[in-house]
């Protein structure tokens, strides 16, 4: 499974021909795109009128991935090796990638924060390959 961020859906509906448009079709044909809360809200809260409606249906399709009680405590240990790195990151990016490890997906992301937590090995990130 894939989780894409909020970053790449936005450049998929920015434009239909980009590469994350392209390359989300054919995951989103397959079925392999596991769909965070907070991306969900993140993208519901940036639609208008009846965009909005029509992306609350899109997104209905997809599977969610909720936090349990373990995912906040994947988050709170993983806060220990993030400051001992001398690193932060803000509170969406940690739970998205708790999620994805919750499910043992990797992470689809142009935020470069994912890199640096893949750095620090929480997180495993998606890299299409190139059209």
């Amino acid at each position: 499974m894939i989780c894409a961020d909020t970053s790449v859906w936005i450049a998929a509906f920015r434009n239909r021909r980009s590469p994350q448009a392209r390359g989300l079709e054919p995951l989103l044909d397959a079925r392999r795109i596991l769909l965070p809360i907070p991306v969900r809200l993140e993208l519901l809260a940036g639609a208008r009128g009846e965009q909005a409606v029509r992306l609350q249906d899109l997104l209905s399709f997809l599977p969610l991935a909720a936090p349990t009680p373990a995912t906040w405590r994947r988050v709170e240990d993983w806060l220990i090796p993030i400051r001992a790195a001398g690193q932060r990151f803000g509170f969406a990016d940690l739970l998205i990638a708790a999620l994805a490890a919750d499910h043992d997906a990797a992470v689809w992301s142009l935020d470069a924060d994912f890199q640096r937590l893949e750095r620090l090995g929480l997180v495993r990130l998606y890299v299409p390959a190139p059209a």
